[in-house]
């Protein structure tokens, strides 16, 4: 019963990578048996960031464990239109970076869609892109992401069922999503050549991956109606398809949503306040006000039975709620308040703020960065990566004018800096399109962003630069978007500052919507650094606490909220005014994904929407509220 929502059969993994291992040893175990039939073995690929950890496996097992891609003939779903073979952002170039290259299968049996010609050409190539995938013996098995409105391929939403390989348009929403490939809408494709809804389903296996942000859109695609609005929902017509998430990418599912409805729930304390929760928003009406009529009709009968009144159901979860909120985020001094978030010795506290990117300490907790100042603990912020890739070339020209106009205003002749200064414009005058950045100009990319997060530390109002640590992770520091796993050296240094500080509360950020990437490997950086601390016996850790934060790309579901730091209408301002500090990443963001809205304006209509959230439920109406979740290592 537990699955019963579900019309497409979905294997729910912990995390992304053990979801692709899966998906690669279902690829790998493919083409063995093929070779053993002395068959070839016909795969149709994808990219995006969904399939990039599975790439990355099936190298592994051909350089660790002998797998073969001599009898693999390969047919990739889609590419843009127009754009070169070498581009960067090409899915010619992304195979080849992340597989074709590092694999034996034959240059003969890659079939790429054409991102070139005139449109006559391309419609030419299509057909026989369909000619050769019939001569082929048809797809054995099709690998397939999703786009957050159902695209499967660049499939859109009203693409046809009977569609076959085709040149297409691009949603909006679409190219908003992939602007992160190409640093500005403005530089995406808006046509693309994919295969057709028809040519997938004709595939003998599908499997589907889906991480992360895309939970609405598989509860849509799995659970919903087949519509052509929504061409993943198609997928339920297919006779052996699967859809391989993670777990955050489940969480839109009915049987881990709302699982009273599948049959028998265990009745925890999170899952009490999720139901009830769920139905006062459903409903409309506070927690104190839902009834013993409101449970049975919604499915909750089964909660009256084992807890009894619904009054006092209602209590408990009102009390969860009304206890989370504090305007004491680092604890309340002198105080003994059992059910506080946070507790209230030490004070002050040495509190840590790991901030993957310069500005999301600010954007995501700026109303508790700085409650926490202003209360007297010891804060520091911890800034992991650079974020030089997200400052534009026009933003460089400003800084570099600026450099050379105070030199000269000044009569400071320096000509190793004004070498550099030359060297750099002339750089970024001469740029080729998809060009990666030289390391003087990756520099004072950083640099910008660097002097900016100095800047917002002085705005708080902390005492002097010390508080301010850059860590510079490697992983991050490419030059392009894409980054390289957690390394070593990520953990070493990470380990060095917490060693150093010994912080009794630290702030992560918890935003795995982050379609880059970056927010994952530095939590994981984080957590793996406290896991070797613990291991290795430091004594301190057993006092830090860690809480988890959210807010430039998405928000904590209210019911997971364990600490809910409100915010007067004065203090927003405040804080908007902070993040107008990092002038770099005003206006036009490079890289923002699919959300076109500044980051002081999503983080602005997140923390509204929080106190909305607890108002609506019967706790006191804010301005805004900040949210965090613990997280126990």
């Amino acid at each position: 019963m537990v699955d019963s929502y579900e019309k497409i059969s979905v294997e729910i993994y912990p995390t992304a990578k053990e979801g692709s291992a899966f998906v690669a040893r279902e690829i790998a175990n493919l083409i063995r048996h093929k070779q053993a039939l002395n068959e070839s073995c016909v795969l149709g690929l994808a990219t995006g960031s969904s399939p990039i950890s599975m790439y990355a496996e099936l190298v592994r097992m051909h350089k660790e464990e002998g797998l073969s891609f001599k009898n693999v003939i390969s047919f990739n779903l889609d590419e843009y239109y127009p754009i070169e073979q070498e581009a960067f952002q090409s899915y010619w170039s992304f195979m080849h970076r992340h597989l074709f290259s590092h694999v034996d299968i034959l240059p003969e049996n890659i079939n790429l869609p054409a991102g070139t010609g005139t449109k006559d050409d391309v419609k030419h190539f299509c057909q026989e892109y369909e000619n050769k995938i019939e001569a082929a013996g048809g797809i054995d098995l099709q690998i397939l992401g999703i786009g957050g409105n159902g695209h499967i391929g660049f499939n859109e939403p009203g693409s046809s069922i009977f569609s076959k390989t085709r040149m297409v348009n691009l949603e909006n929403s679409t190219r908003l999503a992939n602007s992160y490939e190409f640093q500005n809408i403005s530089k995406v494709p808006r046509r693309a050549v994919t295969m057709g809804i028809s040519t997938i389903l004709k595939s003998r296996k599908i499997l589907l991956m889906a991480w992360g942000s895309k939970a609405n859109i598989v509860a849509k695609s799995v659970e919903g109606n087949v519509t052509e609005q929504i061409p993943a929902s198609i997928l339920q017509q297919h006779n052996d398809c699967t859809f391989v998430i993670d777990e955050l990418a489940s969480s839109e599912l009915t049987r881990i949503k709302s699982p009273w409805l599948t049959g028998e729930c265990t009745w925890t304390i999170k899952m009490i306040k999720r139901a009830v929760i769920n139905l006062a928003l459903k409903l409309g009406k506070p927690v104190l006000s839902l009834n013993t009529v409101d449970y049975n009709e919604n499915g909750l009968s089964d909660l009256l039975v084992e807890k009894g009144d619904a009054y006092e159901i209602n209590l408990q979860v009102f009390y969860l709620l009304r206890d989370s909120i504090t305007g004491w985020p680092g604890g309340k001094p002198g105080a003994i308040i059992p059910t506080h978030p946070e507790r209230s010795a030490p004070h002050p506290k040495r509190c840590l703020i790991f901030s993957p990117h310069p500005d999301d300490d600010i954007i995501s907790m700026g109303g508790t960065f700085m409650r926490l100042h202003d209360q007297g603990h010891e804060v520091h912020v911890a800034y992991q990566t650079s974020g030089n890739i997200a400052v534009t070339d026009e933003f460089v020209t400003r800084f570099i004018d600026f450099a050379v106009g105070f030199e000269d205003m000044f009569g400071i002749d320096n000509q190793k800096s004004q070498g550099i200064l030359s060297n750099a414009r002339d750089f970024i005058a001469s740029k080729q399109k998809n060009q990666v950045d030289t390391s003087e100009i990756r520099e004072i990319k950083g640099l910008i962003r660097r002097c900016e997060a100095k800047a917002t530390c002085r705005y708080v109002g902390l005492p002097d630069d010390s508080r301010a640590h850059f860590q510079n992770l490697p992983f991050y520091e490419t030059g392009t978007i894409d980054k390289k796993p957690m390394g070593e050296a990520d953990v070493e240094n990470t380990m060095a500052l917490l060693r150093k500080l010994k912080p009794h509360q630290i702030f992560c950020a918890g935003d795995l919507a982050d379609p880059h990437g970056t927010h994952k490997v530095c939590l994981d950086v984080v957590f793996e650094s406290l896991r070797r601390l613990k291991a290795a016996g430091d004594t301190w850790i057993k006092d830090c606490w860690v809480w988890l934060y959210k807010g430039a790309w998405q928000e904590w579901d209210i019911s997971e909220i364990e600490m809910a730091i409100p915010m007067s209408p004065d203090q927003v301002m405040k804080k908007r005014f902070g993040i107008f500090i990092h002038q770099s990443q005003k206006d036009s963001v490079p890289f923002q994904g699919s959300d076109s809205r500044e980051f002081w304006q999503r983080a602005e209509d997140r923390n509204a929407n929080t106190a909305n959230l607890y108002a609506a439920l019967g706790l006191t109406k804010y301005a805004a509220m900040e949210a965090f979740v613990r997280w126990h290592y």
